[in-house]
């Protein structure tokens, strides 16, 4: 993927990881398209920043995606990057008897349901470019999970297989597919006290990393993953799944 001259379409594009990668890749003289579900926040971005163009949509419902496709596909027939990157967590507490797994569904239908549907709404848009690329947000916690976040991590260990798979199955098309895993970054994915973490890390700081990676094209196997999370990609592999499970997740 190059890193101009795209015209690209965000999902979840009003805040966090989102936002801040339409406004970066904005910068660098790309015409930008987000989407949310919250028409006034897209009117304040839309308004402090005039090249960016958005749309209301709702990843969770089938008709509001086709619309948004359709609308992209007359507004922007040259989009030829789409960035699926909506997406809710919370946690989960099964051993509680209030746990009724609707937290759970709610996940399943945002971070899995939601990318194969603005996926599938938009494919036929992209292959029709010369050169494009999905790019999906998964997660570090994909390979090695929280388990106070238990269908949030599944639901990105889910993508992370299925976009191999994509990837495999669009080699031969003009379509190139990346996986985002990003870290436990500064935004308010689990609420306000995530963006202050001074554990987790800044928000620019990661979106600078990753537009490096995609400039040198810094993503073996198509992931963008930074080098920190390495150890918990390949902990199964290097026998120590089990060491970084209980740091992660002491008793």
């Amino acid at each position: 993927m190059k890193t101009t001259g795209n015209t690209i379409l965000i999902t979840g594009g009003t805040s966090g990881i989102g936002r801040a990668l339409a406004e970066g890749f904005h910068d660098l003289g790309n015409r930008v398209i987000i989407t949310g579900r919250r028409q006034d926040l897209i009117a304040q971005i839309t308004n402090d920043r005039p090249g960016i163009v958005g749309f209301t949509a709702d990843m969770t419902d089938t008709a509001s995606v086709t619309k948004l496709a359709e609308d992209v596909r007359t507004a922007f027939p040259q989009t030829n990057v789409l960035i699926a990157n909506a997406g809710i967590s919370r946690t989960e507490d099964v051993t509680s008897d209030e746990w009724d797994g609707s937290d759970a569904a709610a996940i399943v239908e945002t971070n899995i349901l939601g990318v194969l549907r603005v996926t599938a709404a938009t494919l036929p848009i992209l292959k029709a470019q010369s050169a494009a690329t999905i790019m999906a947000t998964s997660s570090a916690l994909a390979f090695l999970p929280r388990a106070d976040f238990p269908t949030y991590c599944a639901s990105k260990a889910f993508l992370h297989s299925w976009l191999t798979s994509l990837r495999h199955q669009l080699r031969k098309t003009s379509v190139e597919v990346l996986e985002l895993s990003p870290p436990y970054v500064q935004t308010e994915l689990t609420g306000a006290s995530q963006a202050a973490d001074p554990r987790a890390m800044p928000l620019s700081d990661y979106v600078a990393k990753v537009m490096g990676m995609i400039e040198r094209g810094a993503h073996p196997r198509g992931e963008l993953l930074l080098e920190r999370d390495q150890a918990r990609r390949w902990a199964e592999r290097d026998g120590t799944y089990d060491s970084i499970f209980a740091a992660m997740n002491p008793t």
